[in-house]
């Protein structure tokens, strides 16, 4: 029973890692952030696994899940970093997300609650293909919608890590039960005795 329950719990908490990540994903296409958009598959592949390996008891997939959830909190980790601006890290120099391709920032900083942005006309601050912007009256800034974001997907990392390892480590303690090469010893199984190819024949008598 208790293997069941960990292994339910396992598969809720991959089923909101993916609605999580798939949410995310939407939103960093909306960005045109491309770096979270490449890690945000890379996850769901992940989660995906992780989900199979629960179901078919796999105790080896679901290792794979586990090293990449560790990938995967310090991935946000980074993130959360980012977007505070924390020691050299600049929003306004360092164009990470989009691998220094465009000036795109994130979908969040122009609709975000409340946000009511205003074009900025005949600016010469603008590139090719771009244009000034002033946001104004953001109830919560974008930054912080990121950051919100990023440690909800640590905690859901986390807790699916702590499951992912009780539950491969009960499967291999299963398999190690289960004594494949000696034949079913450890079930009772007994080989089958061989038998004789000597054929019986009749014997008459004489009366």
């Amino acid at each position: 029973m208790g293997k069941c329950n960990g292994r339910c719990t396992l598969v809720g908490f991959c089923c909101l890692q993916l609605i999580a990540a798939l949410e995310r994903q939407i939103f960093d296409f909306l960005g045109y952030q491309w770096v979270p958009i490449l890690a945000n598959f890379l996850h769901i592949m992940a989660v995906i696994l992780g989900i199979f390996g629960t179901i078919q008891y796999r105790s080896k997939y679901l290792i794979m899940y586990a090293a990449w959830l560790v990938l995967w909190v310090g991935w946000n980790a980074f993130i959360i970093c980012f977007y505070l601006e924390v020691g050299h890290l600049s929003q306004d120099r360092d164009f990470i997300m989009t691998f220094n391709t465009s000036l795109h920032r994130s979908w969040w900083m122009e609709n975000g609650p409340g946000c009511l942005v205003t074009p900025v006309m005949n600016s010469n601050l603008a590139p090719e293909d771009h244009h000034v912007i002033t946001v104004t009256g953001c109830l919560l800034d974008y930054q912080y919608i990121e950051v919100v974001s990023s440690a909800m997907q640590i905690f859901l990392a986390l807790f699916g890590f702590v499951y992912a390892c009780y539950v491969s480590k009960v499967f291999m303690e299963e398999e190690d039960s289960f004594d494949f090469i000696g034949g079913f010893d450890s079930y009772g199984y007994q080989a089958p005795q061989k038998t004789s190819h000597l054929q019986l024949q009749p014997l008459y008598t004489s009366g």
